[in-house]
């Protein structure tokens, strides 16, 4: 049914010409009080025949206007689904927002129950209203959907990064290929460096061992330190071997050696002591035909030696400062004997003793006419006159007497101008020879 809760008559116009043909409908809309006569004036009713009577018109209008009506309350129903069907989904998008609308929705379509529940009494502001309402619901709509854009942006922020991480990432690993890049060309000039330094340290190493390997082999049949002797194999002015340690001053001594001659005539010069100031301090020589001499400050004394056979010989000399007595002695025998020779003369120290060739100048201007030719072996020195006993027993091998000052060691005899060291014959093996 249709209530009107407003004072203001309801006056009624066909929607067409006046007056109004069959078929057509009405619309009802309220006037005030005062307008009601000029601006809605009634229609005259037809009273003549064939003409329907007031009564029945104005049932007849009644119902097309209850028809009205219900159509557009059936309208507004059908339109209130769809906005409660819209307010939900709204509701739903906005829940998943935080948000919820759905009070101010009510509001926003009719400030509460009563509109929606008690239909307005103009259908045009009904229109009117719905169509405001469906323009909130579509700028509702809108918002949510720039809201849905921007969330997708936003949902598409990590793609982004994820692209600009593998651009940097990109960026970091051309860079860690080309420090990778110099560090292999480092790596190649270290190696290149270091393979460098190594041939050259393999070189050094290898002249290191190949000298070893050359000494071991003149040594390698050295028993012992002493076991070796010195070969002298030509006359020059060159070849020589000398002994690193000098002389303290002496007022005795004994000089023991093995030696083998190969030159005739004379053997040379096994051995000289130089000092400065004295070339001949103390000298064992034999020159050409001369018989052999041993010189003690430029003082000489011929000995009784015969050592030019080209045989091993064990030869002892010995000298005091008292009265200058000497001894001389081959193959453990004394055979010869003297005095006068350089007497109350110490030896003086600090001089350079030579091997095979006689000084005219500390340790130089050597003469090839006076160099011995042949070997030597076990040259020692003492410092006293040792006993002809003792003599004896070192020459005929039953004994074994460093000397104690200047001792037969390897490591203190140096060659020199081809001079050259070598294992010696056994002492059993050089009395065979003699």
């Amino acid at each position: 049914s249709f209530r009107s809760k407003s004072t203001r008559p309801a006056v009624c116009q066909a929607a067409g010409a006046w007056p109004s043909p069959p078929g057509s409908r009405f619309v009802c809309t309220s006037l005030p009080l005062d307008a009601a006569g000029a601006g809605c004036p009634l229609p005259p009713v037809p009273m003549q025949g064939g003409a329907l009577a007031p009564e029945e018109e104005l049932k007849a209008t009644v119902l097309q206007l209850r028809e009205t009506v219900l159509q557009q309350k059936e309208t507004i129903g059908s339109q209130r689904e769809a906005i409660r069907e819209l307010t939900g989904k709204l509701s739903r998008c906005e829940g998943a927002d935080g948000r919820s609308a759905t009070g101010t929705w009510k509001k926003e379509l009719g400030k509460g129950k009563d509109t929606m529940g008690d239909l307005p009494r103009d259908p045009a502001q009904v229109i009117d209203q719905l169509s405001r309402t469906m323009q909130t619901l579509k700028d509702r709509l809108e918002s949510l959907e720039h809201q849905l854009r921007a969330n997708v942006s936003y949902a598409a922020l990590p793609s982004d990064l994820r692209e600009m991480l593998q651009r940097r990432l990109g960026d970091l690993e051309r860079q860690l290929l080309s420090k990778v890049a110099e560090l292999e060309d480092e790596k190649s000039l270290l190696h290149n460096e270091t393979s460098a330094h190594r041939q050259k340290t393999e070189t050094a190493l290898n002249a290191l061992l190949e000298r070893v390997s050359e000494l071991e082999k003149g040594n390698s049949a050295f028993k012992s330190p002493d076991e070796f002797k010195v070969s002298l194999p030509l006359r020059t002015n060159y070849l020589y071997g000398k002994i690193k340690k000098t002389l303290p001053e002496l007022y005795a001594f004994t000089v023991c050696l093995w030696l083998r001659s190969s030159a005739s005539p004379g053997i040379g010069t096994p051995f000289s002591y130089a000092v400065p100031g004295q070339a001949n301090e103390i000298v064992l020589i034999e020159w050409g035909n001369n018989p052999i001499e041993l010189l003690i400050n430029d003082k000489v004394a011929q000995l009784p030696l015969f050592i030019s056979d080209g045989k091993w010989h064990h030869i002892c000399i010995t000298w005091t400062t008292r009265d200058g007595m000497w001894e001389a002695f081959q193959d453990g025998e004394k055979l010869g004997t003297g005095e006068n020779l350089a007497p109350w003369h110490p030896i003086k120290p600090g001089g350079v003793l030579i091997l095979g060739q006689e000084q005219d100048t500390v340790g130089g201007r050597f003469d090839a006419t006076q160099a011995f030719v042949g070997e030597m072996s076990q040259f020692n020195i003492w410092d006293r006159v040792l006993k002809a006993e003792d003599i004896m027993n070192i020459a005929n091998c039953s004994t074994n007497m460093p000397g104690n000052i200047i001792p037969w060691v390897d490591n203190n005899v140096d060659v020199f101008g081809g001079a050259t060291k070598w294992p010696v014959e056994t002492c059993e093996e050089r009395l065979l020879d003699l």
